[in-house]
């Protein structure tokens, strides 16, 4: 997957408004057969919610109402603690496998037959959203404990190589968004810690997988530092905030020489825009987007073989209808860029 052509193909951020994983999953293979991804369900469970998905296995773990907590005074923390340590020493990744009651979309998604995608994405919570949203017994966020947060990034990064694994049996081609919604708030009050600190949470979350990785943030940040790691495709929701990223042309660019790839999540998730929007007006919005970065000495038709198109972030807020409408819109303007443009 390392040398795979994006070619502007599509696929989704991950969430869907679903309650049936079969509904879900149907409808995203219909319309993505290149690059089709397992759905998130949160709407199913609260299990599948972000930071519940990836929790089972971490030591101290508690669940409290929809949110969790982490006490590290219990009797068993140390042992756990070490236990989560050797399983990443060992590669054991399949200790920190994702069950179908946390993630319906995705085991319906591996039994599926008749599909032959020529690359497969899964996504995965990312570290600092994580820890972010993980709290410890006084209610500070574990992001703030050196300690918590290293094993916290480990303990992803062995449920990323386990999914990256399973996903194999789909396409040999795989691609893991880590999705870091927190890091819109990277240099405010909410979030004072270094730069340094998050670039090596990440790198380490992103360790033990051989095939692509990737980030996707849904609001505004300091791209130069999400671009300063070990990322293979940088996803941003473009619809919205697609002009912040003109600010960092050179670090964009130069991820695109080195092989890289940008997601643009062009397709609203919100349900009023989209009833607005038709391929015509995204292809405007899209190509404006991109021709910010032409400056840099990347063609246009360069950038396109090394773009993705999705939605600008997860469906589960939208109605059924609203989500099969954003697909719908997604495969035709996919469809008419690489008409367009390869």
């Amino acid at each position: 997957m390392k040398r795979v052509d994006y070619n502007l193909k599509a696929t989704i951020i991950g969430s869907m408004p679903h309650t049936s994983a079969e509904k879900a999953c149907k409808l995203i293979t219909r319309h993505l057969k290149d690059m089709p991804a397992w759905p998130q369900l949160p709407k199913r469970s609260p299990l599948e919610s972000m930071s519940i998905q990836y929790s089972r296995g971490f030591p101290g773990i508690q669940p409290n109402n929809s949110d969790l907590k982490v006490n590290s005074c219990s009797d068993d923390f140390d042992k756990a603690l070490e236990s989560l340590y050797k399983a990443y020493l060992e590669d054991d990744f399949a200790r920190f496998a994702v069950t179908t009651e946390y993630a319906a979309g995705l085991h319906y998604f591996l039994n599926m037959s008749g599909t032959d995608p020529k690359a497969v994405k899964g996504q995965i919570t990312g570290p600092i959203s994580w820890c972010f949203s993980v709290k410890d017994q006084e209610g500070k966020a574990i992001l703030h404990d050196d300690h918590l947060a290293d094993a916290a990034s480990r303990m992803l990064a062995l449920s990323a190589r386990w999914q990256e694994d399973r996903l194999k049996s789909i396409s040999k081609n795989t691609l893991i968004f880590f999705d870091e919604p927190a890091l819109s708030s990277y240099g405010s009050a909410f979030m004072s810690i270094s730069g340094d600190k998050i670039k090596g949470l990440i790198n380490e979350a992103m360790g033990k997988l051989l095939g692509l990785k990737g980030i996707h943030c849904c609001g505004n940040t300091d791209w130069s530092l999400v671009l300063s790691t070990n990322i293979d495709v940088l996803s941003l929701d473009t619809y919205n905030f697609g002009h912040t990223l003109k600010l960092y042309p050179d670090e964009a660019g130069r991820l695109i020489k080195r092989g890289g790839a940008i997601a643009w999540g062009i397709v609203p998730s919100n349900e009023n825009e989209i009833a607005s929007e038709n391929i015509p007006s995204l292809k405007d919005r899209l190509e404006d987007a991109m021709a910010a970065f032409t400056s840099t000495g990347v063609s246009f038709k360069e950038l396109a073989c090394k773009s993705l198109l999705t939605p600008s972030c997860s469906l589960s807020n939208m109605s059924q209808d609203g989500a099969e409408r954003a697909l719908e819109l997604l495969a035709g303007l996919s469809n008419f860029m690489q008409k367009r443009y390869l």
